[in-house]
């Protein structure tokens, strides 16, 4: 009998990666959605369970997850809305989650969180992430925990929303542009889960993800200008500036930056061990932004 693997958050873009990976691997995945026509372009593929289900009700989670053998969270927001922020995303749900699991004998969960999670952290975006982490790590399931830098992917929101702007602007005034970053991609970030699933190694472990290489954010800024062929002057936001421009740019349309993310940047998402990094644990080879990113950038 295949194993049965229940998805939150599957029908994002590294939810849609991941499930349509696992099915290939054969296991029988559950997906989680509020909204059965937002994984429509998943439903052909071979032991897919989409069940309509409100994850924040505590009786409808435990009675979805009934039945698995293993739990995957990839619930994440990247800025708060009327009708979601990070304390009921990151925090809240995670809690939940291990409730439901424990509720049922579930044993395995596998869990998304981010590089610089921590209750210290300057934004309420990691430092809510960091809440979930100690909800998983404090229980007793068989929990292996992700801390990816920025996930890039065809459908990702950061490299498509600065491709945009940088074909409509003649510059590029941004703050922050000494922070660095390791894109790791989704294809990749997939391939950790779904190996990580099955291997007892890796339980009890927190996992950071990153690409083979680092970029300060104004070198990725040029690099994309240049591929999608509208090369731009990179300039940096004044610090005492940067809350201002942050605020502006929050309450536009295209949603460029919040200011919880300008907090986010004064730290670089970098890996901070490259011998624990996931991909190298699991053995497998990190994907390049330049390998891949140009084929879907220059359509």
């Amino acid at each position: 009998m295949r194993s049965i693997v229940t998805v939150l958050g599957g029908s994002g873009y590294i939810g849609r990666t991941l499930v349509a990976r696992l099915a290939r691997a054969g296991y029988t995945v559950r997906l989680l959605t509020r909204s059965r026509e937002r994984t429509k372009s998943l439903w052909v593929l071979p032991g897919i369970d989409v069940r309509e289900a409100n994850v924040y009700d505590a009786s409808q989670l435990t009675a979805a997850i009934e039945g698995s053998d293993a739990v995957i969270n990839l619930v994440g927001i990247i800025r708060e809305t009327r009708g979601q922020t990070f304390a009921r995303a990151h925090a809240l749900l995670p809690k939940m989650v291990v409730a439901a699991c424990s509720a049922t004998g579930v044993e395995r969960l596998l869990h998304m969180s981010a590089l610089n999670a921590s209750a210290s952290a300057p934004s309420e975006y990691l430092r809510s992430k960091r809440v979930g982490e100690a909800a998983v790590r404090t229980s007793k399931l068989r929990w292996t925990i992700f801390r990816p830098s920025i996930v890039f992917g065809q459908d990702d929101e950061f490299l498509n929303t600065f491709a945009r702007v940088l074909r409509q602007a003649p510059l590029l005034v941004v703050p922050s542009v000494q922070t660095r970053f390791q894109p790791v991609y989704v294809g990749d970030v997939a391939a950790a889960f779904c190996r990580a699933l099955p291997l007892f190694p890796t339980v009890g472990k927190i996992f950071p993800l990153g690409g083979p290489r680092v970029y300060r954010l104004d070198e990725m800024l040029r690099w994309l200008g240049k591929t999608i062929g509208a090369p731009r002057p990179i300039l940096s936001t004044p610090a005492s500036l940067a809350p201002l421009q942050a605020w502006l740019l929050e309450h536009l349309p295209g949603h460029l930056m919040t200011r919880d993310q300008l907090r986010s940047l004064q730290k670089d998402s970098v890996c901070p061990d490259e011998k624990a990094s996931a991909l190298r644990v699991l053995r497998i080879v990190p994907t390049a932004l330049e390998e891949v990113a140009p084929s879907w950038l220059k359509a």
